[in-house]
């Protein structure tokens, strides 16, 4: 591996511990928010990667990924955020904000990036070349300068980010969408829904991992795209 392909898997790596942080400070946010001081109380509502930090989820599932495996798609997970329910003065609807609010902050983060790009492409001389070849696929050379950095960072910080939001709302135990999809089953099936969790559910959280986020990822990662060609550029 060249030291130019070495930055970008270490900016990964950093971009994608810094995301996942966002995300479950997110979470710990709006519990408080909503009156569960679980997560405030155990320094979740934090950046530090340190509290978030799941040893196999956001180390070495990703380390591997990136420098063994070397897959398309990257994606982790932290450690979940703490959460008592019955501190919520409207159950169901607080726990559907506090576990929205992950995947939300992946999509904001998101949209930072993509304004970063918008506003390279649109006020730099030779932006819009810089910004739609990178976007289209990453050259190292770009890395010879600040500019050029910051522009490989913004187009890592987009497709990790959306990849951690589909990521989060698949319907599988730990993940977000598993919360949302228990919140609307009646209790009998929420029983056997939550006898689904254990190492079946991360085989197939990773194998959806896998086969799913490149079919959600091309098309969404295509509109950003036309977006971004579409703006007047220097």
């Amino acid at each position: 591996m060249l030291p130019t392909e070495l930055v970008i898997k270490v900016f990964e790596f950093v971009l994608l511990v810094f995301s996942l942080s966002v995300h479950e400070c997110a979470h710990a946010w709006m519990a408080s928010r909503l009156g569960d001081q679980t997560a405030r109380l155990q320094g979740r509502i934090t950046l530090n990667p340190m509290y978030h930090v799941d040893p196999v989820g956001t180390l070495l599932y990703p380390a591997l990924s990136l420098f063994i495996f070397r897959s398309g798609i990257l994606f982790g997970w932290a450690k979940p955020t703490p959460v008592i329910t019955r501190n919520f003065k409207k159950i169901v609807r607080d726990d559907n904000l506090v576990t929205l609010a992950g995947p939300v902050s992946n999509l904001l983060l998101t949209l930072v990036a993509f304004l970063v790009l918008a506003g390279i492409l649109v006020s730099v001389p030779g932006g819009r070349e810089l910004v739609l070849s990178t976007f289209i696929g990453i050259q190292t050379a770009a890395l010879s300068s600040r500019l050029g950095a910051i522009v490989i960072l913004a187009v890592l910080a987009i497709e990790l980010n959306l990849t951690l939001f589909f990521f989060n709302l698949f319907p599988v135990p730990p993940l977000d969408g598993s919360r949302i999809v228990r919140n609307l089953l009646p209790y009998n099936a929420m029983r056997v829904y939550d006898s689904m969790s254990g190492l079946a559910s991360w085989v197939v959280m990773i194998a959806m991992g896998w086969f799913l986020l490149p079919l959600l990822m091309g098309p969404s990662l295509s509109l950003i795209f036309g977006v971004l060609s579409s703006l007047p550029g220097k």
